[in-house]
């Protein structure tokens, strides 16, 4: 990847999201799932979309989980992390698919869906792994309508960091007329 003025805004907005998730913010209000959808309608090679959103995760949740959660022994990856990769990973996937032209109605269905693939993962997982509800349809239900509030927080984040993401992006673009072509 060259070093260009377009590369270095979309890296600049990447530092920025994965940044973000480390400050104090409600709970699943991140910019993950945006990120995964910037990375699939602007990186030109696709891999990154998948990558970034990954590395964010990985080093953030590295920050979060040793040195704000203090463990008692050092964190590589909590039991929910393979299942954040493969949310975020299908997010982006998606996102190739329906942000070929980045429109208001594609930002918002991909953005929709992207909080809803999250939270259908991450509370499978939830269920799965945390041994708090019974491995039973019934326990399965019940750990999705007790996320339900999580997901309004998702949906929140993914709004929030879209707008931003891409409104930036858009903005500058307007007014780099080498950003405009490339």
């Amino acid at each position: 990847m060259k070093l260009t003025l377009k590369n270095g805004i979309l890296v600049l907005v990447v530092l920025l999201a994965a940044f973000s998730r480390i400050i104090p913010h409600a709970p699943n209000v991140t910019p993950l799932g945006a990120l995964a959808l910037f990375g699939a309608a602007y990186f030109n090679r696709k891999a990154l979309a998948l990558l970034i959103p990954a590395l964010a995760l990985f080093l953030s949740s590295l920050f979060l989980n040793n040195l704000v959660f203090h463990n008692e022994s050092f964190v590589w990856f909590d039991v929910n992390f393979p299942a954040q990769i493969i949310s975020f990973a299908l997010i982006a996937v998606m996102g190739m698919r329906t942000l070929k032209q980045v429109k208001v109605k594609s930002l918002v269905g991909s953005g929709i869906s992207a909080s809803l693939i999250f939270f259908i993962i991450s509370n499978l997982s939830t269920w799965l792994t945390d041994g708090m509800y019974p491995m039973t349809f019934g326990g399965l239900m019940t750990c999705y309508e007790m996320a339900i509030p999580f997901f309004w927080n998702t949906l929140l984040g993914d709004a929030l960091y879209i707008t931003l993401m891409f409104g930036a992006y858009e903005m500058v673009r307007r007014q780099v007329p080498s950003l405009a072509h490339a």
